[in-house]
C-alpha cells in the first residue's frame, strides 16, 4: 500500500513464501500482469543477464580483454576479468571469464556463460550455504563483509552510513564485541547509551538488546567479533526495522 512517496512491504508468512515458484519475476509476474504500467525514458538500458555482458561494461584493452580490478595478462585474448582485491594472473589462453568474490571464484569459457546456473543449482541441491549467503551483504544503510569464521567465533567488518542505524535486535546465542576502527558510534546496548570513537570498544551479551547509530556525517566502521556454539545467521530477533518508510 502507498503511504506519500513510500511504499510499505507485503510480507509473505514462511508457509506461502515456501510455495512461491522459484521463477523470475518477470515471468512468473511482469509477463502475466494486465495491472503492469511503463513510463517512457530516454536512457541507455543493458540487461546485465550473463558475465559476457556485464564485461560489455568495461573498456577493452588491444587484445579485447575486459578487466575490472587488478590483472596481469600474458598472451590472454578476449577474457573478462573481474578482481575483488587480488591480483589475478593468465597466462595463453582465449575466450575466458574469470570472476572473483569475497568467496567464490568462477573460471568459464565465454560460450557457456549462461550455464553458470548449473553450479548454483547443484550447490542448492548439496544444501551449501554458498548459494545463499555471500561473505559481503549491502543493505541500505549498512554493508557487512565476514573477514573470519572458526570453530565458536566469527569476525565481520561493518559500515554504517552517516546518521543510519542498525535495527534493535538480540541475539539468543552469541556474545559480541565491537570495535571502532573509524568515525564514532552511538550504541545503545540493553537499558545504557554510550558513545564509542576510534579505537574504542564495546561488549554486548547474548540475550541483550542493541543497536548502533552512527551520528557523523562520515562511514562508521567497526569490527565485530562474535563468540557462541551457534553463529548463523538465522539467529537474531530484530524489535524494530529500520528499512520501513514513514
Amino acid at each position: 500500500m502507498a503511504t506519500g512517496d513510500c511504499f510499505s512491504p507485503l510480507e509473505l508468512d514462511a508457509a506461502a513464501f515456501k510455495n512461491v515458484p522459484d521463477d523470475s519475476i518477470v515471468y512468473a509476474v511482469i509477463e502475466k500482469s494486465g495491472q503492469v504500467a511503463v513510463v517512457s525514458r530516454n536512457i541507455s538500458w543493458k540487461d546485465i543477464g550473463s558475465w559476457t555482458i556485464f564485461g560489455d561494461l568495461v573498456t577493452p584493452d588491444a587484445n579485447s580483454n575486459r578487466v575490472a580490478g587488478e590483472a596481469l595478462l600474458h598472451n590472454t585474448r578476449n577474457a573478462t576479468i573481474q578482481s575483488n582485491g587480488s591480483l589475478e594472473g593468465t597466462v595463453g589462453v582465449e575466450n575466458i571469464i574469470i570472476i572473483e568474490t569475497s568467496d567464490v571464484v568462477l573460471v568459464a569459457d565465454k560460450s557457456c556463460a549462461q550455464d553458470c546456473k548449473h553450479i548454483y543449482a547443484e550447490l542448492k541441491a548439496k544444501g551449501h550455504d554458498t548459494h545463499k549467503l555471500q561473505r559481503t551483504v549491502h543493505h541500505p544503510l549498512d554493508t557487512y563483509s565476514e573477514l573470519e569464521e572458526g570453530v565458536g567465533f566469527k569476525v565481520k567488518r561493518i559500515e554504517v552510513k552517516p546518521g543510519a542505524s542498525l535495527s534493535l535486535q538480540m541475539h539468543p546465542h552469541p556474545c559480541e564485541l565491537w570495535i571502532v576502527v573509524s568515525g564514532s558510534a552511538k550504541v545503545v546496548n540493553s537499558e545504557k547509551e554510550t558513545v564509542i570513537n576510534k579505537n574504542e570498544s564495546t561488549y554486548i551479551p547474548a540475550g541483550h538488546k542493541h543497536r548502533l547509530t552512527n551520528p557523523l556525517t562520515k562511514t562508521c566502521v567497526m569490527i565485530e567479533v562474535q563468540s557462541s556454539g551457534y553463529l548463523g545467521e538465522d539467529d537474531i530477533l530484530r524489535f524494530q526495522e529500520i528499512y520501513e518508510c514513514s
